[in-house]
């Protein structure tokens, strides 16, 4: 499923005009981001939780030349799911 798609879905579910939706997408997605970029967590009850991990520095090598670089540590973004999600999922 494509944002637009996502969108269009939403409008659907909620009663809201393409543009409205849009504008409620965008701010969630905004919102989650800006929380994770700040070190928080973003919890949904029974759906799942986006959090940050650390990433530690590591070896990896290139499989063009089979040099070895060193990666440097970073933060990433992760996304746990919610026993209601996966219960939905699995049918």
């Amino acid at each position: 499923m494509t944002k637009a798609e996502f969108i269009d879905s939403v409008a659907a579910k909620a009663n809201l005009t393409k543009k409205e939706a849009g504008a409620a997408v965008d701010a969630v997605l905004d919102t989650v981001s800006d929380t994770l970029a700040g070190g928080g967590d973003v919890t949904f009850t029974g759906f799942g939780k986006f959090h940050v991990q650390n990433r530690a520095a590591r070896m990896g090598v290139n499989p063009r030349t089979g040099e070895k670089v060193q990666i440097a540590a970073g933060r990433v973004p992760k996304f746990s799911a919610g026993s209601g999600l996966k219960a939905r999922v699995k049918g």
